[in-house]
């Protein structure tokens, strides 16, 4: 459930940061300009490395290698400056990113063991 709703966080950040790159009209663009791209890089980062954790647990070492790139353009710690076009196309790539990880990731529901103590159980008995 964390997972889903850190996801839609960062895809709705990546949104808002697209629609507010595009209406930039500065000739380079940084991920990390004024306050609010800030939270938003740093909500983008800590998701992407969840997903990543995510990726390694499932052995699934190409989407891992991909969120590790998300997190190096994102990253609070080091600003990456890009032109308008360089970050928009990639932030158009990142968000396609989540939106596909709902689906590679896709959690299923466990099934419950039902106790051998249970009133309802329909055993043999030993």
């Amino acid at each position: 459930m964390l997972m889903k709703v850190m996801k839609s966080v960062s895809i709705a950040g990546l949104l808002l940061s697209f629609s507010w790159s595009l209406a930039a009209s500065h000739e380079t663009w940084s991920v990390q300009v004024g306050g609010y791209l800030e939270l938003l890089a740093i909500a983008v980062c800590v998701t992407a490395i969840m997903v990543v954790a995510q990726a390694v647990l499932a052995h699934k070492y190409f989407w891992a290698a991909g969120f590790v790139a998300v997190v190096l353009l994102f990253n609070p710690f080091v600003p990456v400056t890009l032109s308008p076009r360089t970050f928009l196309w990639l932030d158009s790539v990142c968000i396609l990113m989540f939106l596909a990880s709902f689906v590679a990731f896709r959690t299923r529901p466990m099934v419950s063991i039902s106790s051998i103590t249970h009133r309802t159980a329909v055993s043999e008995p030993l």
